[in-house]
């Protein structure tokens, strides 16, 4: 590979694998990372649809997917009184899992980051009102997650 990837990069590349992920029950982890890196990256990927698959976009991908479940569970624990999970926008889900997985189980980042990471996809993928609901969010957990440290 020619160019080393930043975590910035990766993150992105991770909304955009996972984002399909729910919702098209038939594709494989591995290809929706590989159509990610498809999107931005297309030298990373050869003819035999071979590719060079960045280990924290791995790492960020499989985490995400095996601990969906806790992930969501604590996004509903922070969502106003008759908020749903199912009401917020896909996007907004897809990257606040991503930063609540780095918050929760990547010890090398700083919650800080991932927090400003997050809005900063915010800006990208969604709109600014996605962006104060995320910030708020994850603020919110970060400050519980100090607390209890």
């Amino acid at each position: 590979m020619s160019k080393e990837l930043s975590r910035h990069e990766i993150r992105q590349m991770a909304v955009q694998a996972l984002f399909p992920l729910d919702f098209n029950k038939d594709l494989t982890k591995h290809d929706a990372i590989v159509h990610a890196l498809e999107l931005e990256h297309e030298e990373m990927v050869d003819e035999e649809q071979e590719s060079f698959v960045p280990t924290y976009l791995d790492l960020l991908v499989t985490g995400v997917c095996e601990h969906k479940a806790e992930l969501d569970e604590t996004i509903k624990n922070h969502l106003r009184r008759g908020w749903s999970i199912q009401r917020l926008s896909k996007m907004d889900v897809t990257i606040l899992r991503i930063a609540l997985f780095e918050m929760m189980y990547v010890d090398n980042v700083p919650n800080k980051v991932a927090l400003n990471e997050a809005i900063e996809l915010a800006k990208m993928f969604s709109d600014d009102q996605s962006r104060k609901f995320v910030n708020g969010i994850l603020s919110t957990v970060n400050n519980g997650l100090e607390a209890s440290e």
